[in-house]
Parts: structure tokens; sequence; C-alpha cells
């Protein structure tokens, strides 16, 4: 099985058998969704809520082991925790509590990747909120992709619904409109 499969696998069921809600929201979400592209490391959103934080982490600890010193403290500060999985592949597990993580998770669906084996995906338009939000580089030519092969069967309306709120916490006035761009030309 492909190592990061796998690795997600172990991840899937580690939550799975805990009763965790849970999607994965980066490379595995983009397989689905978007422009696949080789990525190094499976991330998922958790939701943990406020407050129970620390319980959480721990179970995670308790089973995978930690790519950063103080795993646990950065975790803590930055809700997001960095593992490692068996097979030494990369887990980043956001930890989640803003009422558009949970509508996110509970919006999540099943995702087919071989035979016998499915993930739990965040859906396209939850994707595109992600990675607006976090506006790096990269998440600007995966939301490309996603636009282009998704095209018309997007619901734009629940992507600026989730999104700006989350726009404006942040106080950011530059994301709508490369965004509302890139939205345009995939369905010109």
């Amino acid at each position: 099985m492909n190592p990061i499969f796998a690795a997600a696998l172990e991840l899937q069921d580690f939550c799975g058998t805990r009763g965790l809600r849970f999607c994965f929201i980066g490379g595995l979400a983009l397989q689905r969704w978007g422009e696949p592209r080789l990525t190094q490391d499976v991330a998922l959103t958790v939701i943990s809520g406020f407050g129970r934080e620390p319980e959480y982490v721990d179970q995670f600890l308790s089973c995978f082991t930690p790519c950063i010193p103080d795993a646990r403290e950065f975790a803590l500060q930055h809700r997001v925790l960095f593992l490692f999985s068996r097979n030494a592949i990369p887990l980043d597990v956001a930890l989640g509590a803003m009422p558009f993580e949970e509508r996110a998770v509970v919006r999540a669906s099943s995702f087919a990747v071989a035979e016998g084996v499915s993930f739990r995906t965040c859906s396209a338009e939850d994707l595109i909120v992600f990675k607006a939000f976090a506006g790096r580089g990269q998440d600007w030519i995966d939301i490309e992709g996603i636009a282009v092969r998704q095209c018309r069967r997007l619901d734009v309306h629940l992507i600026w619904q989730e999104l700006m709120p989350l726009l404006e916490l942040k106080k950011d006035q530059h994301t709508a409109p490369r965004l509302r761009q890139i939205l345009e030309q995939s369905v010109a």
C-alpha cells in the first residue's frame, strides 16, 4: 500500500476506534477534489472543542511519536499537533473547535482510494475554505485546481457563507477578491 495511504489509514483507525469526530483536509482531500499532487504528509482536523485539548493531545501522543520537541505544549498553544505515523510519515492533526470546523466534519464523506480502502475527507467547498483561510502559495494553486476540476458543481454560496466570518475574524481584506476571481474564471 502507498505509504501515505497507510499512514492515513492508521490515523483514521485511531480516530474511529475512539469515536473522535474528524476529516482529512490536506492532500488526501485534494486527491478527491482538485488536481492531485505529491504530498508528503497527512493532514486531519479532529474536533476537540475548547477546553478539552489536553485530553485529545494526550490520546494522540500515547500512540504516535511527536515530530517536534515539546509537541504537546506547541499543540496546546497553536492548535496543531505534529506527529509521525508508524511508517515515519508526518501527520498534522489540527484541533478543531470553531463552528466552521464542526460543520466541515459533519459534511465530510467517504472517498474510496482502493479496493476496501476509503478515507473520510472534507467537501470540496470546505477544502477551499480551509485553503483560502490559510492562504499560502501552494494553497492558492490547490484552490485553482479544485475550482477547475469541480467547476459548476461547487456550492459557491456555501463557500462564501463559511469563509467570510473567518476572514472578518482575521481582518483579511485580500483573500475574498482573489478567491472571487478564481471562482469566476472557473465557470467562465
